[in-house]
């Protein structure tokens, strides 16, 4: 298993926000003290070129203006390279899946909220997104994109839309923010699960958004690894526990794929346990 992960994206915060510094420097910590099988990779921040097939070039270029995108998604100085440092580990990540490696990225801020001309819900541009058409336009007729982050993944939907040889699925928390992902629409498979449901219904959820990619026999597979359905995360209201984790790890690991997985959410300062969990069942089942 390779990881790609950069402290540098611990160079901005704001206090009392969730998404915060501590959750990569935690999860670095903890993984390399652990017992698991792990490589780090290096990798360089992505260029324009590629964030274009995803994103408009007036967004691009409103990364870079000093005011805040939403109440949730201040602007910081720098933000613009951070994000684009982001999507170079996702597109490393992707890199080594293709090469036969699973491959995980460990970089904040996450991406999925992200919609093509905006940045919201603590993501400024969209890593799997970008990862999924830049797939496609190396000629990979499947790639599939799986979503267990809590919150719906509303701008990868919204990017992937209709966009043949691409399937997007997700199982998420609602109602919740961003109130999106109610029901599936021709590419978009949604599996919206309600607050505090139980662990047996939320997993038969998350398996059968599973077996609806594996029913499209992808030749890749990317996966918004967020882990906010943990049942102490702060800001939702789930009942996963960390074993849960180590099980959609293991969904990986039995299905054989070029799988590469990019973290997105999960506020819990448990993080690091549930990350290394997720991991240990991709790696040893």
């Amino acid at each position: 298993m390779i990881l790609f992960t950069d402290e540098a994206c611990l160079g901005y915060e704001q206090e009392g926000h969730p998404e915060r510094p501590s959750r990569i420097a935690s999860s670095l910590n903890h993984l390399r003290n652990s017992n698991l099988s792990l490589e780090w990779g290096e990798f360089e921040k992505a260029e324009d070129s590629v964030l274009l097939k995803a994103h408009s070039s007036e967004h691009l270029d409103r990364l870079d203006q000093p005011r805040d995108f939403d109440l949730d998604t201040p602007y910081f100085e720098d933000i613009s390279r951070l994000a684009k440092l982001a999507t170079g580990a996702a597109l490393a990540s992707m890199n080594h899946a293709l090469n036969g490696d699973g491959a995980f990225s460990l970089m904040r801020p996450p991406g999925h909220h992200a919609e093509r001309a905006q940045a919201m819900g603590f993501c400024y541009l969209n890593h799997i997104a970008i990862c999924a058409m830049e797939a496609r336009d190396r000629g990979m007729d499947r790639v599939a994109v799986w979503d267990f982050d809590a919150h719906h993944g509303n701008g990868t939907e919204a990017i992937l839309f209709g966009v043949e040889g691409i399937r997007y699925a997700s199982v998420h928390q609602s109602p919740c923010y961003p109130e999106t992902g109610l029901s599936s629409v021709e590419n978009c498979f949604n599996f919206p699960v309600p607050p505090f449901c139980p662990i047996d219904e939320h997993m038969e959820a998350l398996s059968e958004s599973w077996k609806t990619l594996l029913e499209f026999d992808p030749q890749l597979v990317l996966v918004s690894a967020g882990f906010d359905a943990y049942e102490l995360d702060p800001i939702t209201q789930m009942r996963l526990r960390k074993e849960n984790f180590q099980t959609l790890g293991s969904w990986i690991k039995e299905a054989g794929l070029p799988t590469a997985a990019l973290l997105e959410g999960g506020y819990s300062d448990d993080l690091p346990l549930l990350i290394e969990s997720f991991l240990e069942g991709w790696i040893e089942s």
